[in-house]
């Protein structure tokens, strides 16, 4: 079925290696959760209903007083932040950005002010929020937020992504203990993390991709302290009218939530079909090593390191053959620039490991 889509659209064939990216869909829901949107998609509901019921369900899967199902986690920050800016009051929701919020800061540590497709910050905005930078590029300390707290601060958002600086930052459960000494509310982004009750327990808005590490559909997942809750679902009325989600979304993300705390932990798998890639280490110019993820999660991939002056071209070079072939394979390209790309192979179906060899064999062969 996929092969005849491509050829309808004109679609080229993709790999991707590169992790649970939204440029390229993020992940592939499973039979069942593609069954559940059929169902719930051919089918009426109360929508209110549907969400208030889903709510539920999904709080206690991650043992939450309360959550709402958003249609990403990106419009999950933007309503986030709404709820605690208009502090669900109707009229300052269906008017957030016509009368003037006072009460709309938003402390954000420098080093998770980051672009992770769209800017952090813009999210915030989008809000009805303004963002309140604390400490530096580098450092991020408890000290740092305290001293940005004011009389207009809103609340603070905590940042938990590879995307955002990882030395010298407080972590997630110090910010929860700063955001309690001071009195604010603190929201954490935990789009892509896997443990989905860990993040839900130290915020009183936890945010959640429903396609990054769930494998559901394109949407997300806001849990928290049921007042805050109550004031997000209020921006459905304002802002979230434009970010609402489908009945088919909400059924398949329930679909792949069941699916997620029963799945099997593939991560040794994983780790062991990343030695295919080890004997490309006897191509001159070529180092690849097994890493895992520099946040901490049980995340390994194959980074493959190039050596220029040897192997005649750069990884960005390789990075981007690799990406323009016949077949475009997407690698992990975060550390291009210093020599080396990455093989995440959590998305990679079956025979992409063995295309993914060989095209890199040919690169840096120059066959």
């Amino acid at each position: 079925m996929a092969s005849s889509l491509h050829a309808k659209y004109g679609l080229k064939r993709v790999i991707n290696a590169s992790g649970r990216m939204s440029i390229l869909g993020v992940s592939a829901p499973s039979d069942p959760v593609m069954e559940a949107m059929k169902q719930g998609g051919q089918m009426y509901v109360e929508m209110a209903d549907l969400a208030d019921k889903a709510g539920r369900y999904i709080a206690g899967r991650l043992g939450a007083e309360a959550a709402a199902v958003v249609n990403s986690a990106s419009s999950g920050i933007a309503l986030s932040v709404a709820a605690l800016v208009t502090r669900g009051d109707r009229r300052r929701s269906e008017r957030l950005h016509q009368d003037g919020i006072a009460r709309n800061e938003i402390i954000l540590l420098k080093g998770h002010n980051v672009q992770y497709g769209a800017p952090v910050e813009t999210m915030v905005y989008l809000g009805g929020g303004r963002v309140v930078e604390a400490g530096y590029a580098n450092e991020g300390r408890a000290e740092h937020i305290e001293a940005a707290v004011g009389e207009n601060t809103a609340g603070i958002l905590y940042v938990q992504s590879h995307h955002a600086v990882q030395k010298n930052m407080i972590t997630a459960k110090e910010a929860w203990e700063t955001a309690r000494k001071c009195g604010v509310p603190l929201i954490i982004d935990a789009a892509a993390e896997e443990d989905l009750r860990k993040y839900a327990a130290m915020a009183d808005l936890a945010i959640y991709s429903g396609s990054k590490a769930i494998g559901g559909p394109t949407s997300g997942i806001v849990a928290g302290r049921r007042t805050y809750i109550e004031w997000l679902n209020t921006q459905f009325y304002g802002i979230g009218r434009s970010m609402k989600v489908g009945k088919e979304t909400i059924f398949g993300l329930l679909q792949a939530l069941d699916e997620y705390f029963v799945k099997e932990d593939r991560s040794a798998q994983e780790k062991e079909s990343l030695q295919a890639f080890l004997p490309l280490n006897r191509i001159r110019g070529v180092k690849v090593t097994i890493v895992r993820d520099e946040t901490g999660r049980a995340i390994c991939r194959a980074r493959i390191q190039i050596d220029p002056a040897e192997a005649k071209l750069t990884a960005q070079e390789a990075a981007a053959k690799l990406r323009d072939g016949d077949i475009a394979i997407y690698t992990r390209d975060y550390g291009v620039k210093q020599g080396y790309f990455e093989i995440d192979p959590r998305p990679l179906q079956q025979g992409d490991l063995e295309v993914i060899v060989s095209r890199l064999r040919e690169l840096l062969e120059g066959e």
